[in-house]
């Protein structure tokens, strides 16, 4: 028996090891933790239960048997964030460089398997450096196999991915079906192909971080979310992202307690929108002012900058905002707004999240890039995707409403549930100045006469009255009461119960 028991402990090391103390050495020098080091400080003290730690790699060609490490170069299990139970994987970039075997995808499959049937999140700290060549299509198959659990468990339980090194290749693309991806400034990369083969094919010459770094793709692909300096703080902020997601689409929301008043004032909101029509402000202060103790997590922050999404609490409960920013582009929708929206919006959908909306939209983006790009088309996902989702809906619209705006940003027509307006709010189908040189087109060489149907315009139209006179609006409601109007709102929609038509699945216009 003691010789089994120190047969185990000597394998448990070897485990715990991994690539040795000259890789460990190598990935501190990086400035990065071990795959152990992560899971350590994203799970709570003494939670982590590892799963499959004996398991190597079956392949026995280019000498590969004579290689063999236990846990193959990922470390999976579960564990609890806060209490919460969450699966997890970290892989080991001091083992074959993270590289993903027949046996390391079986793993990370059997955890995905498992989250599904306990309902629980799964989290990836992915840093890999691809497909283990030496197994040829067996790792291929591995990847697909994993990549299929990604599907199987979207819209099921949240997935999210932390890039905290390379992934390349086919690597990529089961991040990319994750519903959340993090990154590291300056250690973590995302590409299809990598900077030498761009060179060989394109002849374009381009660093791996211009290339697929964390900021090319928080800034200009939208393929990430955030980018954090160090994997530390990447972690920790994962462990508070993760508290306000529920652990799987049969739960509600978590809901933690809060000192923050659910009926608070504050009449700074009285002054927030300018008297001038055509002057920005920053629509984040009101979300700020609005949620539990001024704690929002804000997604894509540096993408598509004219719209702002992100979760914060409501009276303890988590709450999806989306709001038009009018520092940016006068807050317009263009093509990068509105699919940055439509998925966030189909993630609250999914989980049970319920989604309010601020709204100060002049109206689409106009000119041929945005035409030719299919502005028509990327629109239609965020009307489609407000238009089906089920939760709980609440608007409120501070300023501009104008045009087909209006409607995609959840209205009353696309099902919005309890939908407010500022007495500020201006609603109708375009600005006063291009509705009056359409309609009276005639009178365009008399300024005088130009002048008195523009104030005509602004008097009908630049209010909030006529659509709450048709029912488009529940109720004109003062800057200062938001916060407790919207949470009157949400508690009147706690057990809000409503079903699309069957089907197999809708068809969004992707």
């Amino acid at each position: 028996m003691q010789e089994i028991l120190a047969k185990l402990e000597s394998m448990r090391a070897a485990a715990r090891l991994g690539g040795g103390e000259k890789r460990i050495a190598a990935q501190h020098s990086k400035g990065k933790l071990t795959a152990r080091e992560r899971l350590t400080l994203l799970l709570d003290e003494g939670s982590f239960e590892e799963l499959d730690m004996f398991v190597e790699h079956r392949c026995i060609d280019f000498g590969m048997e004579a290689q063999k490490v236990p846990g193959d170069g990922v470390v999976t299990g579960h564990g609890t964030i806060n209490g919460r139970l969450v699966f997890v994987f970290s892989q080991d970039f001091t083992v074959f460089g993270g590289s993903l075997s027949e046996a390391h995808a079986e793993k990370i499959c059997k955890i995905m398997d498992m989250a599904v049937k306990a309902g629980a999140p799964v989290i990836g700290l992915n840093d890999s450096g691809g497909a283990r060549i030496q197994e040829g299509v067996a790792s291929l198959g591995g990847y697909a196999e994993v990549f299929q659990r990604n599907v199987m468990a979207s819209g099921v339980i949240p997935q999210v991915s932390l890039i905290m090194g390379p992934c390349a290749g086919g690597a990529v693309y089961s991040p990319a079906m994750t519903d959340f991806i993090f990154m590291v400034k300056d250690s973590s990369y995302m590409f299809v192909t990598g900077p030498d083969v761009v060179k060989t094919v394109t002849h374009e010459i381009v660093t791996a971080e211009e290339l697929g770094g964390a900021i090319t793709h928080t800034t200009k692909s939208s393929v990430a979310d955030l980018a954090f300096e160090n994997d530390v703080e990447a972690i920790l902020q994962i462990r508070r992202f993760f508290d306000f997601l529920p652990s799987s689409n049969r739960e509600k929301p978590p809901a933690r307690p809060t000192l923050d008043p659910w009926d608070r004032y504050d009449h700074s909101l009285d002054t927030l929108v300018p008297d001038n029509p055509n002057k920005p402000y920053d629509m984040k202060e009101l979300i700020l002012k609005v949620v539990d103790e001024g704690d929002f997590f804000e997604l894509q922050a540096e993408h598509a900058k004219n719209i702002i999404i992100g979760f914060g609490r409501m009276n303890g409960s988590t709450v999806g905002f989306v709001a038009n920013q009018p520092l940016v582009l006068a807050g317009c929708l263009d093509i990068d707004s509105s699919i940055k929206a439509a998925r966030f919006v189909r993630f609250c959908d999914a989980f049970n999240i319920p989604i309010v909306t601020f709204v100060d939209v002049p109206g689409f983006m106009p000119g041929t890039a945005q035409e030719y790009g299919g502005i028509i088309k990327h629109g239609a996902k965020l009307l489609f995707a407000y238009a089906e989702a089920t939760v709980p809906k609440v608007t409120v619209i501070t300023r501009k409403a104008y045009g087909g705006a209006y409607d995609v940003m959840a209205s009353k027509h696309l099902r919005g549930d309890v939908n407010y307006a500022w007495p500020s709010a201006e609603i109708a189908v375009m600005g006063p100045k291009g509705a009056v040189e359409i309609i009276f087109r005639a009178d365009m060489g008399d300024p005088a006469k130009i002048e008195a149907r523009t104030e005509e315009y602004r008097s009908k139209f630049a209010n909030p009255f006529v659509a709450a006179s048709r029912g488009y609006l529940d109720d004109v409601i003062m800057p200062f009461g938001t916060r407790k109007r919207i949470n009157h709102a949400l508690a009147m929609l706690k057990n809000k119960q409503l079903d699309n038509p069957w089907r197999k699945h809708d068809n969004i216009p992707l």
